[in-house]
């Protein structure tokens, strides 16, 4: 009982004799079904639940998730069933060990998908009851502790699922102590020299700063005193150690610009003291005004609540001060497990645990819109992005987002068909582009219109995880629709060159087809078809030998009648970069397996060598009047003189056309060549725009660019 004294000391503080008495039972019954199993570094290995539950006792855990600590290794490491947790220490329990026990290691690199696998059975254990995720945190940190006396490699890995997933997972939670032993720990064991070097640094650069903060000390702790906050308690803050290395590193500062900043942090009695003190160092000390903010007004999204202000201390030298009741101070520390209260009759859940959940809830609508358990891991570590900006609706609503957030982030954290619909938005009544980063306090209006739809390049600028999977699940929703629309045409063509139409075919060949391939639906079929993983002339072959009653006949045209382009096709057709084809080029297509057809020109090199191949190339041709923009290549050669690309510029403006893309180069001190990508509709429209471009005085030469060798 000798390693149980410590954890009865202190759970006999705060939890009823008959809860000291389960968690006992729990105890007995752990040590007994371990045996004699050992960790690693030879102790029994009873000692790592134990000192688990020791983590979770030092922050006043509940019963249930106490006795679940002990046990949590039990049902995966010993013979000892689940059913019969439950039957000994009740259902919760059980459930609580059950959530835990399925979080198995989580293997990154090599085992990418086993890796995303288990961290979605850690994020839905986490849902289902967050007492789950304190357990697990509190085993990972013990773990960390205790890593000595695994192999390097092991050590290694542990280490980086650690910095990668769990350190983020409790800094999301509010858990800031938690998040900062993980992350030295595991920044020791994966880079040893840098860790080392760091730590003898700060220790001597502390030494060097003493007296400096002990004349900051003093001068704070008199105007405090004048100012009658008695109650008020002073401290330093310094930086933990993989703060300071990852700010050198992503921000490549030096250790002494870091090091430069002095921390302090003062803890008060109530709120309004917070204010009362920010005013007194105001007076002290002048303040940087961008540097101040209001963390007690507006939380972050983990419950974090303090004033936050940088000042000019004496010297000059800058001072950073957080100002923080006790109870925001146990929070910061603590987060969700700060002031834990779960009763079985009632739930009475704080702040930090209410926005938890939030967060949780909105994970789970994530892996609903993940099409595997990668996107979804993928998605999650996007949200566990630690700094947030604040933004209101227009009737004030305040809304968190990651840092670097756009409107379209913003629209799509109001609901799915707003950012599905948004055409424009207005940061502070101005409109702006929706790839603008949002800063804190700015107030947005999405502007909505029916039709509209998202757009494949708001991926290159969203930063939620929420806004990237529906904008994906839209976008492969619409790729579907427009694939099963080609592929039923594709089909007809190819049934076409047979003497058959699509309404010869009876329900009944059709499901025979269908079964035969292994598909689940016509649907299924068409799709297959359109985005090019079935040839559209084998599903014919297959159809007529199927059909009964009709005998096979000779290609009435070698399968080479044209299919019609509308240029509405979306997502299932796209033109090709190498030559660029508009509305009136001869043009013919290649099937792109997963992508759906890619439009060339009819003697692009890239389209000609697959001309044989009768699974892979399509005729193809424009239907009269089709609208739209396309791009084209120019090359234009311009006399070197002032204002001689202003005028291209103009004469393609003139002519109805938008510049995509340009780029000049001098080929010598009197020419200079210009490579110019512009918007047409169509041939007729090339033709006027290179009509104009030619009869500037500047141009010697205008050509469009031929298609690229083959590839």
């Amino acid at each position: 009982m000798t390693d149980f004294k410590i954890l009865h000391d202190e759970i006999s503080q705060y939890l009823t004799h008959e809860q000291v008495n389960m968690v006992e039972m729990a105890y007995l019954f752990a040590k007994e079904a371990h045996g004699s199993q050992t960790r690693y570094t030879g102790e029994p290995y009873i000692t790592h639940p134990i000192a688990v539950a020791e983590i979770l006792a030092e922050m006043r855990m509940d019963a249930p998730t106490i006795t679940a600590a002990i046990l949590h290794d039990v049902v995966e490491d010993t013979p000892v069933a689940q059913a019969e947790i439950a039957e000994k220490f009740g259902a919760e329990v059980a459930d609580l060990v059950d959530g835990v026990t399925k979080l198995t290691q989580i293997h990154f690199e090599n085992y990418a998908q086993a890796q995303a696998e288990n961290f979605r059975k850690m994020v839905m254990a986490m849902a289902s009851d967050i007492r789950v995720i304190l357990v697990k945190l509190s085993d990972r940190l013990h773990n960390m502790r205790t890593l000595a006396g695994l192999p390097p490699d092991k050590r290694r890995r542990i280490s980086l699922e650690t910095l990668e997933i769990f350190a983020p997972i409790a800094n999301r939670l509010g858990m800031h102590a938690f998040r900062v032993e993980l992350e030295d720990l595991g920044f020791a064991t994966l880079y040893p020299f840098r860790f080392k070097i760091i730590k003898e640094a700060v220790a001597k650069a502390r030494g060097n700063r003493q007296e400096i903060i002990e004349i900051i000390h003093e001068q704070i702790h008199a105007a405090l005193k004048k100012n009658n906050i008695p109650s008020a308690t002073l401290s330093g803050r310094g930086k933990h150690l993989y703060s300071i290395y990852n700010k050198m590193h992503e921000k490549h500062l030096s250790f002494s610009e870091i090091m430069d900043v002095y921390g302090f942090r003062i803890t008060v009695d109530k709120v309004d003291t917070c204010y009362r003190v920010l005013g007194v160092l105001h007076n002290l000390y002048k303040p940087i005004v961008q540097r101040f903010k209001d963390y007690i007004a507006i939380p972050k999204a983990n419950g974090y609540q303090s004033l936050h202000t940088t000042l000019f201390g004496p010297y000059g030298v800058p001072i950073e001060v957080q100002i923080r009741t006790e109870e925001m101070h146990k929070t910061a520390e603590n987060g969700i497990a700060a002031h834990w209260l779960y009763k079985t009759e009632k739930k009475v859940f704080s702040d930090a645990q209410s926005r938890a959940r939030e967060w949780l809830k909105g994970i789970l609508e994530l892996d609903k819109s993940s099409k595997n358990s990668l996107e979804f891991i993928e998605n999650v570590k996007i949200d566990l992005f630690p700094d947030e900006v604040y933004v209101f609706t227009p009737k004030g609503q305040i809304i968190e987002l990651p840092a670097g957030a756009t409107p379209v982030d913003f629209a799509y954290a109001i609901h799915s068909d707003i950012g599905n619909t948004c055409v424009a938005a207005r940061l502070d009544k101005r409109l702006s582009p929706l790839s603008t980063s949002m800063i804190s306090g700015q107030q947005v209006e999405i502007i909505t219109a029916p039709g509209a739809r998202p757009n494949a390049a708001w991926l290159n600028f969203v930063v939620t995880g929420k806004a990237r999977s529906k904008i994906k699940h839209f976008l492969k929703k619409q790729q579907r629709e427009e694939s099963i629309e080609l592929g039923k045409r594709l089909i007809e063509k190819a049934l076409q060159a047979y003497g058959m139409q699509w309404q010869d075919i009876s329900d009944t060949l059709l499901q025979n087809i269908i079964l035969h391939s292994r598909l689940e639906s016509v649907s299924h079929l068409f799709e297959e078809v359109g985005i090019g993983n079935r040839p559209a002339l084998l599903v014919a072959k297959q159809i007529i030998k199927f059909h009964s009653g009709i005998q096979k006949k000779e290609l009435l045209d070698d399968g080479h009648s044209p299919l019609i382009i509308k240029g509405t096709e979306g997502l299932a057709i796209t033109y090709a970069r190498c030559c660029r084809p508009i509305p009136g080029d001869p043009i013919a297509g290649i099937f792109k397996v997963g992508q759906g057809i890619e439009v060339h020109m009819l003697h692009c090199p890239n389209s000609e060598r697959y001309h044989d191949q009768a699974d892979k190339y399509v005729p193809l041709s424009w239907e009269d009047n089709i609208e739209g923009d396309f791009s084209v290549e120019l090359k234009v050669d311009l006399t070197n003189q002032r204002g001689s690309l202003a005028s291209l510029t103009l004469a393609i403006s003139e002519a109805e056309s938008n510049i995509e893309n340009i780029r000049a180069q001098e080929s010598d001190h009197h020419h200079f060549h210009v490579d110019v990508t512009i918007s047409v509709r169509n041939r007729s429209h090339l033709a006027r725009i290179l009509g104009k471009i030619r009869k500037r005085r500047e141009v010697i030469r205008v050509l469009r660019r031929k298609p690229h060798g083959a590839s």
